[in-house]
């Protein structure tokens, strides 16, 4: 066999042991009849945070896209090949979701990159390229002001969650659908550190803490 990751194997082998028995009638009934999840989560690709995971999702009930810094671009019905583009139209047009999740995250490589206004990986600058997009978070933020630059990205970690709503309600089909109330669109926002997760309220326009007395007691409870 080829020089296959060895800690896939073994978490296969884990899987077949442990996760697999509970969940085999559940992979059936997916193989036979397809999925249907009712949520779509948009998240980044950074391996520390995992919608499944940190939702304790089990097979078919969240449909996930992760790309750099959980972000869509605006609607534009052209030739190129947008994956993200084509993620939504399935998860929208096919599988007839009923929520979209932007979840956003904390110390985000891509959302630092931007910041840093860092120097190109390649000549080709696919992540400065890509990164351009949450211009019009960065404008809203405002300068860093007297804020540490921490605080900064954190602002600018949870406004980019709101602008990629707003990119979101730029195809006509997402609109349509959100406008009619067959399918409503949230940002959130996970602390890697800390297992916070925070959702934004458009009554109070804040990222609000959910489950807050649950995450006390996951956090205070005795170790052994």
């Amino acid at each position: 066999m080829s020089e296959f990751p060895e800690r896939l194997i073994e978490g296969y082998s884990a899987f077949l042991t442990q996760r697999l028995p509970q969940e085999q009638s559940r992979y059936r009934q997916l193989a036979e009849q397809g999925q249907s999840p009712e949520i779509m989560v948009i998240g980044c690709c950074d391996s520390r945070c995992s919608p499944e995971l940190i939702f304790d999702a089990g097979p078919g009930e969240v449909f996930v896209s992760r790309n750099i810094a959980n972000l869509v671009p605006p609607y534009t019905p052209d030739s190129a090949q947008r994956s993200m583009s084509a993620a939504l139209e399935f998860a929208v047009q096919a599988l007839k979701v009923k929520h979209i999740v932007v979840l956003a995250h904390a110390q985000c490589g891509g959302i630092r990159a931007y910041a840093e206004e860092a120097a190109p990986l390649s000549p080709g600058d696919f992540i400065g390229n890509w990164m351009a997009m949450i211009a019009p978070a960065a404008k809203a933020v405002g300068p860093r002001g007297e804020r540490s630059f921490n605080e900064y990205l954190t602002a600018l970690e949870q406004q980019s969650a709101l602008t990629t709503l707003d990119n979101l309600m730029t195809f006509p089909w997402v609109k349509a659908r959100t406008e009619s109330g067959k399918l409503k669109l949230h940002a959130a926002y996970f602390g890697v550190a800390t297992g916070d997760l925070s959702v934004y309220d458009p009554a109070t326009k804040r990222f609000e803490r959910v489950a807050a007395d649950k995450h006390a007691k996951a956090f205070t409870a005795p170790r052994f």
